[in-house]
């Protein structure tokens, strides 16, 4: 699933990304290291893995989005 970046803590390796359809949802610092990123810049197309649905949806690994 694609997504962009939002929000993004260099200190707790922690944000959100955008949605297309404009939804936020957070990622924790288990996610972005999973993806082996050093940074995140908001506006960033990003590569997401999402595990649940609804209120138990969370991201599981941030990556770059490559073509």
């Amino acid at each position: 699933m694609q997504a962009t970046a939002y929000t993004y803590d260099p200190d707790s390796r922690s944000g959100s990304v955008l949605l297309d359809d404009g939804t936020p949802v957070p990622f924790d610092a288990a996610a972005f290291d999973a993806g082996g990123l050093r940074l995140l810049r908001p506006g960033q197309r990003v590569r997401i893995e999402v595990h649940g649905a609804g209120e138990a949806r969370q991201i599981t690994l941030v990556t770059l989005q490559t073509f």
